[in-house]
């Protein structure tokens, strides 16, 4: 009779795993692109490090969901209405002990690696500002987002911004590949989030406040720029174009675009006029 009993549990155990595996792959949606395991294709210099703490989350995740699977599996296959239940509070020294060391095990293992390498990465890549701005090649950009639009400032040939050979974009923002680029990021009404899948980059646009980021590129092309906080009714129009471009084409666009701004300018254009002189002391 036992026997039996274990062999029905089993049975309905192996249907309920394959009708959620069956269940799994139906939602499951074709990735546009594989640059790792469904992830974006990463151009940046540093998006490595991103993937990595993701991919070992990952791990950590699946490893500690299979021991607790695991465990509940072998006390419902074990223990069945033949067994008498023994009803344990819990408050034993003994199992406060054992909670205490697996649950500081599994953060000092998990929780600490997690810690200490997102604290590295940030300190020598995602928060150098330092030798971004030491880097005499790095370009920097103004970036205002708003309902519902990305609208982008360069410094034109007198390498000052606001002023009147400023060159401006909309939803559209060219790059030099190889190079770094600091972006000021603002908003004027309420907050978005400027996000860079392929950059590996996201920060968010806050209202009275300027945030800085700053990226590099390795392969010209072109890569979505999209708002990932939502901002409205129209948030779904906030879908923008990160252009890299190779350093000649890029320096050609550039004086090109400066010498079209300056005979552009209307000094009446008010509402064109939302850049800001340039502030290095953001810089975190």
């Amino acid at each position: 009779m036992r026997m039996m009993g274990l062999t029905r549990k089993l049975f309905w155990t192996v249907v309920a795993l394959g009708l959620a595996l069956a269940s799994g792959s139906a939602l499951a949606e074709v990735q546009p692109e594989a640059g790792g395991i469904d992830y974006p294709k990463d151009i940046s210099t540093w998006g490595y490090r991103i993937d990595w703490l993701i991919d070992i989350t990952m791990i950590f995740t699946v490893i500690l969901f299979a021991i607790m699977c695991a465990w509940m599996f072998i006390s419902y296959v074990w223990h069945d209405e033949r067994n008498e239940a023994e009803y344990d509070h819990g408050d034993s020294k003994h199992h406060i002990m054992v909670a205490l060391t697996l649950s500081a095990v599994i953060f000092l293992i998990v929780d600490g690696n997690l810690w200490w390498n997102s604290v590295v990465d940030l300190d020598e890549e995602i928060w150098n500002f330092g030798k971004v701005t030491a880097n005499e090649d790095t370009v920097r950009i103004e970036v205002n987002a708003r309902q519902w639009a990305w609208q982008a400032r360069y410094a034109g040939a007198d390498g000052e911004f606001a002023t009147p050979d400023d060159v401006t974009t909309l939803n559209t923002i060219p790059v030099p590949v190889d190079t770094p680029i600091l972006v000021h990021l603002a908003s004027p009404d309420v907050i978005h989030s400027f996000y860079l899948p392929n950059l590996r980059q996201k920060m968010d646009a806050v209202p009275g406040v300027l945030n800085p980021l700053w990226f590099q590129a390795t392969e010209t092309g072109d890569y979505d720029l999209a708002c990932a906080q939502h901002c409205g009714t129209h948030h779904y129009k906030m879908k923008g174009m990160l252009r890299v471009l190779s350093r000649d084409d890029y320096a050609a666009w550039s004086k090109q675009a400066s010498v079209n701004a300056l005979r552009a300018y209307d000094e009446n254009d008010t509402g064109a006029h939302w850049g800001w002189p340039w502030r290095e002391d953001v810089n975190w």
